[in-house]
């Protein structure tokens, strides 16, 4: 079998391309690949630049696109621009980091945390004169449209992604490695505990806590939902309480037990139908339908339970919670694993939940 291949986090992209940029500025010459020290591990990487030039006498550009190695990452082959301008000498620091349109922002600023300014900062330093000052933006093109696809709302990063990590290697941990260290994982909690809650991601983890679940009967699943519910039911776990954010967890109502988007993605359709059968009207099923995210089409449940003080959100939500556990204890039970009793709690982007199946809310208290 082929050894898994790492790639980059996007600040080493977007790090690369200020160096590019940075040399055009100063009409050195321009070579790709980029050589850059990433700091963290103690290595150089070398990033291919797709294109970089002047725009004018005080300001370069520069593109890369992000290989995040063999993760499913979204991000992949998106563009980072890097766009590097000679600064007011009067500027306090000799490199200012600005983020450009596409990349997030939260209370703080821009969302471009210290690894990618440590990054930046330590690489674009030895390329300038004491007396030399710039300013650096990091553009995401597709960063907005991307970032609906995301959980940064939950962090409270709106308006693009993150220039997130600590370190500059991407790990491929959605790889199948993956999913063995998360079998051991389950291996080791299933012979203390009967009963055990799946989280999806860091989300479900941090609320599951809040909500009083014991820590040690969590278990993260990332995208491997599906192996790992028929692994629990193989190594004797009696009940799991599915905790996850709802545009993950929809697509288990619709057999989906891979979540990735890279496999299969059917979230508004399986919106849709569920409001069909709680009884929408057609007109507004089809605006559901054509929702650009899962969050979008609760937004419009929501408003319509406000216009009409109804309670199309409960409806809608139990019908997709029901149909996650049946499908789930049927999964589990075609892959010659014992029954196992599964409920579920779906959450929003803001972290409020939705709704608790009855199984769910059972498990719960």
């Amino acid at each position: 079998m082929r050894e898994a291949k790492s790639g980059y986090t996007l600040p080493v992209f977007a790090c690369a391309g200020a160096i590019a940029a940075l040399r055009h500025l100063k009409h050195t010459p321009v070579t790709s690949p980029i050589a850059l020290d990433l700091i963290n591990p103690a290595k150089t990487a070398e990033i291919p630049i797709e294109h970089s030039a002047r725009l004018t006498e005080s300001a370069a550009l520069a593109i890369t696109r992000s290989d995040p190695g063999d993760n499913l990452d979204l991000t992949r082959n998106t563009p980072i621009w890097s766009l590097v301008s000679w600064a007011d000498p009067a500027q306090g620091d000799q490199i200012v980091i600005e983020g450009g349109e596409g990349l997030g922002r939260h209370a703080e600023g821009p969302a471009i945390y210290a690894y990618a300014r440590q990054l930046i900062q330590t690489n674009l330093s030895g390329e300038l004169s004491a007396d030399q000052k710039i300013k650096v933006t990091i553009i995401l093109p597709e960063g907005q449209q991307l970032a609906l696809r995301t959980s940064n709302a939950a962090f409270g990063v709106v308006d693009g992604l993150s220039l997130l990590g600590t370190s500059g290697v991407a790990q491929p941990l959605s790889a199948p490695d993956q999913l063995e260290d998360y079998r051991q994982t389950l291996k080791q909690k299933a012979a203390i505990y009967d009963n055990l809650v799946f989280c999806l991601g860091e989300n479900g983890l941090d609320l599951a806590l809040k909500l009083g679940i014991e820590p040690e009967r969590r278990l993260k699943t990332a995208n491997w939902i599906g192996p790992l519910l028929v692994e629990a039911g193989l190594l004797g776990v009696r009940s799991i309480l599915l905790f996850g954010y709802h545009g993950k967890l929809i697509k288990l109502a619709g057999g989906i037990f891979h979540t990735h988007h890279h496999v299969a993605d059917a979230r508004q359709e399986i919106m849709a139908a569920c409001c069909a059968e709680a009884g929408l009207e057609t007109p507004m099923v089809q605006q559901v339908l054509a929702s650009a995210t899962t969050e979008a089409g609760l937004e419009i449940l929501r408003k319509l339970d406000h216009a009409e003080a109804n309670d199309w959100v409960a409806r809608v939500y139990g019908i997709v919670s029901d149909r996650i556990d049946v499908r789930s204890q049927a999964y589990i039970q075609t892959h010659g694993a014992p029954q196992v009793q599964v409920g579920s709690v779906l959450f929003d982007r803001q972290r409020q939940i939705i709704l608790k199946s009855e199984a769910g809310q059972k498990m719960l208290s």
